[in-house]
């Protein structure tokens, strides 16, 4: 028998308790920095290399975190579920953990590609990027992080997943980043939605709407289990 889809959107809150930070808990600054000046097309072509050291700290904090429960129980879902999850976050903590389909709408922070180009794609692991190293065409390499001002390539694909999933499971996201936060409009009106997060965000839910006022770390091992219990 085929499992139900079960799609699972999250955002900054589930990997916070792993020691990721967000810019949005600190009025626009991201450890010091503008965010415009080191996550935007712009910031990038005015100083590129402050763009490349900050990635560069931020992939070094990287390697050193850890998933934490909340990641490693959306693994246990793959037990009863067709699990796809959509993430607005760099990080590779839910691969680390273990599940198996990640989609990045915000790029990935191991990664790197040609200045200019969506191609090709490296996986760079948790190595520095530096002014000066370039493809063989003699292109800078980039994070392949997908800034304000830029498309999100991974859009039309996540929207497909939306549309046609059977739950949908909403973790630590404030729902206010477009275009990623329209998702949940594309989910179908059968579909049972679970919000976890100690702050409701403002958004305008459907009526299936079930809240969990806790952390991610918390709130989802619990969820899973229910939903484990019911598949």
């Amino acid at each position: 028998m085929d499992k139900e889809k079960l799609v699972v959107l999250t955002g900054a809150g589930i990997s916070a308790e792993s020691g990721i930070t967000t810019f949005r808990d600190s009025g626009g600054l991201w450890e010091g920095f503008d965010v415009m000046e080191v996550a935007s097309i712009e910031g990038w072509y005015q100083d590129p290399e402050k763009v490349l050291d900050f990635y560069n700290a931020r992939r070094r904090h990287l390697k050193e975190a850890q998933p934490n429960e909340g990641h490693k129980a959306l693994v246990e879902l793959e037990k009863s579920y067709e699990v796809v999850i959509i993430t607005q976050n760099v990080d590779d903590l839910h691969e680390r953990a273990g599940s198996q389909r990640v989609i990045h709408l915000h790029g990935e922070l191991t990664k790197a590609r040609p200045d200019n180009s969506d191609e090709p794609i490296w996986n760079i692991g948790y190595r520095d990027i530096h002014l000066g190293d370039c493809d063989e065409k003699g292109r800078q390499l980039r994070p392949h992080i997908v800034w304000f001002g830029e498309m999100v390539p991974m859009m039309e694909l996540a929207a497909l997943e939306v549309a046609t999933c059977r739950k949908l499971l909403i973790i630590g996201t404030s729902l206010v980043v477009y275009p990623a936060a329209g998702l949940v409009d594309l989910a179908p009106e059968h579909a049972p939605v679970y919000v976890i997060d100690p702050v409701v965000p403002e958004y305008r839910f459907p009526s299936n709407v079930h809240f969990v006022h806790e952390s991610a770390a918390k709130g989802t091992p619990k969820v899973v289990k229910e939903l484990l219990e019911n598949a």
